[in-house]
């Protein structure tokens, strides 16, 4: 199934997940991976792969980093996939068709199911989780954001939803939501668009945070994972702005 896409990967020590994504990919012949400072076995897992050219760089951001992988890439058309999702054979086919008569002015949407502890998430804000992922880069690029970054499309740009999903292994472990937690408050909170808060506020917005996710969002459907998840998007917010307001004190 050979297809004019090019496939863009950013890794950071992904080793426990790599090798299924890659799996996923042999139908491409350009899987562009851009690694920022793996210390396991991601780069010699990629270097495995006949298909898959390896990079090295600076984390720059998740929108930077994956626009810098982009502008490596063989071919115009672009699949951005993590290093712990992969695209099932349904999906691919899909990609394959639909590219066959696609325009630049042209983007497709794609379902991602997202697991934890190898169950998917139905609810809690995981579900119902179309994100644009394939796209022409002449026409459409990663935006700058530091975490949450999405892909900026032109106003005449047409979108359809791609049969098919992504898998995504969201969770494996649950030292992984405090990884994540840690990590990403740190982005968030280097942000020179988030706004100071007291204490007593910040708390309130965790609060909320929770609120949302389990009631909103129905995490409560979703049993004990609902609530670890609603649980972390509360503790996400608070570091976030406490880790602001303490760097503008320093």
């Amino acid at each position: 199934m050979p297809m004019d896409v090019s496939v863009v990967i950013i890794t950071r020590n992904a080793a426990a997940t790599l090798s299924r994504t890659l799996d996923a990919l042999t139908c491409y012949d350009d899987v562009v991976v851009y690694d920022n400072g793996s210390t396991d076995e991601t780069c010699s897992i990629v270097q495995a792969y006949s298909n898959t050219t390896l990079h090295h760089g600076a984390f720059l951001g998740f929108g930077l980093t994956k626009r810098t992988a982009v502008s490596l890439a063989k071919y115009d058309w672009i699949l951005s996939i993590d290093a712990d999702e992969a695209p099932t054979k349904e999906l691919n086919a899909a990609i394959n068709d639909w590219v066959a008569t696609a325009t630049p002015q042209q983007a497709g949407k794609i379902l991602r199911e997202n697991w934890m502890l190898g169950k998917p998430v139905r609810h809690s804000g995981w579900g119902n989780d179309w994100l644009v992922r394939l796209f022409n880069r002449n026409t459409c690029n990663f935006n700058d954001a530091a975490v949450h970054e999405s892909v900026n499309l032109e106003k005449n740009t047409e979108v359809s939803r791609l049969n098919g999903k992504i898998e995504h292994l969201a969770i494996n472990d649950l030292a992984q939501f405090l990884d994540k937690i840690n990590r990403y408050s740190d982005l968030r909170a280097s942000s020179k668009k988030l706004k100071h808060h007291p204490f007593s506020l910040i708390f309130l917005k965790a609060l909320f945070a929770f609120i949302r996710t389990y009631f909103f969002r129905l995490g409560i459907l979703d049993g004990w994972r609902g609530l670890t998840i609603s649980v972390a998007n509360a503790n996400g917010v608070f570091w976030k702005y406490a880790k602001n307001n303490v760097n503008s004190r320093l």
